[in-house]
């Protein structure tokens, strides 16, 4: 077997391989000779079977598959020794008339070749790299909840400001008979207010669900029905009172912030407020962690300028697919593919020039790290080293869990690059100025 490479452009490229019998008919033989061993054919006994006839039934196609083994062999070990860099996979030229019985077989496949580029992250314009704090408001009403949860609950004679009220919605039209408790907080219709108030257990108010409480997604809960249902409903409900009570909020002391916090952990409001604002900074650093990995994506894509070999990729994903796709359904998906494309190329790029690549004991040590989290989750904060030791084996032998625990280590190792070596701005904001920015 002969393969040789003609070079069309920096970005397309020929593979011509020649194949001689002597480089299949052996095992094409070997193969045939077991069928004969084996054939059940009418009229003669089985191994008794003229090879002329086996070779005449089966011979084409076992010859078709020995050669394709040969090729897809083949043209691999050739990628990985001439170390080429290639988009997709090769593609078989089509010919016509094609000739099996030749004494050597001539195939042509084209390859998509990975351009030649450099990486900047010293882009023109700066990141921002968004440290979300969490301000004293916030404080203050995380506070708050936390007394309204673990306060306690005292009957009342009749509806006020702040209530909880116990009841049960009924509209038989609407298939809706749903007992729950409404936080007369939520309740953001004046006229449902003003209707509300004063009333006692026993009695029924009618309420229109339109605009009934601050947020939408609350009324399906309310009204035990699907979100689908409750979206946009504008009907009347029979709301019967049957219990209010009002929430007094607990008492800032030692045993709330145990119950909070574990045993003498927290001794003070002033740490209990402090491990407030850490522990929201923390879950807000996820946040903003992610959201400079999409800006530097983008970045990275618009700034990064190289050619693809795009009619070769468009012709490619007319096969790769369960079904063949048409030549526009092939150039449709390659513009909605193009910027993922060219971001994996861009990753593959920052890994090898790095150093970024994952080895298998750092992955399961990664592995260790996240077992240790979710276990302190439910209470075992000092799991036994054997313990992780077994749990990252059973989890590094699922492949699916490798290939995800693989794709968070290496966001990770590409956030710490960019926190490094990317034109970054430090941009210091509290939550609510985080979400207004980044989601409008």
């Amino acid at each position: 077997m002969n393969i040789t490479k003609e070079q069309i452009d920096d970005l397309n490229a020929v593979l011509k391989v020649a194949i001689t019998k002597e480089d299949y008919q052996d095992k094409v033989d070997k193969i045939l000779k077991d069928y004969r061993k084996n054939a059940n054919i009418p009229g003669f006994r089985k191994g008794q079977v003229p090879m002329g006839l086996i070779k005449k039934q089966y011979g084409r196609a076992v010859l078709v598959d020995e050669v394709n083994k040969l090729l897809q062999d083949n043209l691999n070990k050739y990628l990985v020794e001439e170390k080429l860099d290639v988009l997709g996979n090769p593609l078989p030229k089509q010919q016509d008339n094609f000739n099996w019985e030749s004494e050597e077989l001539a195939f042509e496949f084209e390859l998509g070749l990975a351009p030649e580029f450099e990486v900047s992250l010293k882009t023109k314009k700066a990141i921002p790299h968004y440290k979300i704090v969490a301000d004293k408001k916030m404080i203050d009403d995380q506070v708050s909840r936390i007394r309204k949860q673990y306060g306690k609950l005292v009957s009342k004679t009749e509806i006020g400001s702040g209530d909880e009220v116990t009841g049960t919605f009924v509209n038989e039209a609407a298939e809706i008979e749903h007992k729950t408790t409404l936080d007369m907080a939520k309740v953001k219709s004046k006229k449902a207010l003003s209707a509300l108030k004063g009333k006692k257990p026993g009695d029924t108010v009618t309420l229109k669900t339109k605009g009934l409480l601050t947020e939408d997604y609350l009324l399906a809960s309310v009204l035990g029905i699907d979100r689908e249902k409750a979206d946009g409903l504008n009907i009347e409900v029979a709301f019967n009172i049957e219990e209010v009570n009002e929430r007094q909020p607990a008492e800032l002391n030692q045993e709330l912030f145990d119950r909070l916090f574990g045993k003498d952990t927290v001794t003070s409001e002033k740490e209990m407020r402090d491990r407030i604002k850490e522990d929201s900074e923390g879950q807000f650093q996820q946040q903003s962690d992610q959201k400079l990995l999409n800006d530097v994506t983008e970045q990275l894509i618009e700034a990064t300028n190289f050619d693809l070999p795009r009619e070769f990729l468009k012709k490619w994903m007319q096969t790769t697919g369960e079904k063949p796709l048409s030549a526009e359904e092939a150039s449709d998906e390659f513009e909605k593919s193009e910027k993922g494309l060219r971001y994996q190329l861009i990753e593959g790029k920052l890994i090898k020039d790095h150093g970024l690549d994952i080895q298998f004991d750092e992955l399961k040590e990664f592995a260790k790290g996240f077992i240790r989290s979710q276990m302190a989750q439910y209470g075992q904060a000092n799991p036994r080293e054997e313990d992780l030791e077994n749990i990252a084996g059973r989890v590094m032998g699922n492949r699916d869990e490798v290939k995800r625990l693989s794709e968070q280590l290496m966001s990770q190792k590409l956030l710490n690059l960019y926190k490094e070596k990317a034109n970054l701005k430090t941009k210091e904001v509290n939550y609510d100025q985080f979400v207004k920015e980044v989601y409008g």
